[in-house]
């Protein structure tokens, strides 16, 4: 693996670990171009479209999900297309209050999808799209 390779790869992770454990901007804009772009087939993702918007989203469900979590299925670096892909299956409890209704109880697991793409020479990100079947399953 070059050195360019694992330099995308750990900012990539760093930013994936940030983002899904609910850091917010303040520490994922570190990993990002100040206004990268982020589209999502999901429904409650469809109106976000910076991936400011989407970090502040993850920190906001961690609320009202504190026992959100997620695991990592498959990790890829292409460095000939200068992206890299994570497979996770994010998985949670909506327990406390703070969301879009009362705290159901109910639990979900969804599989999702991030493609990270290189946008520049530094090794900085957006993300293009991430899906979220069956995310809001409270």
């Amino acid at each position: 693996m070059s050195t360019a390779t694992e330099s995308i790869t750990e900012t990539a992770r760093a930013f994936f670990d940030a983002c899904e454990t609910g850091k917010g901007w303040a520490v994922c804009s570190a990993y990002c171009q100040p206004h990268a772009s982020f589209a999502a087939q999901a429904e409650p993702l469809a109106d976000l479209q910076t991936l400011q918007q989407y970090t502040e989203w993850m920190k906001g469900l961690l609320v009202f999900v504190p026992d959100g979590r997620y695991s990592v299925k498959s990790f890829a670096t292409d460095h000939e297309r200068n992206n890299v892909c994570a497979y996770a299956v994010f998985s949670g409890t909506h327990s406390a209050d703070g969301g879009p209704m009362p705290p159901t109880g109910k639990s979900t697991s969804s599989d999702y999808v991030y493609e990270a793409t290189r946008v520049s020479c530094t090794p900085r990100y957006v993300c293009p799209w991430a899906g979220w079947p069956g995310l809001c399953a409270w």
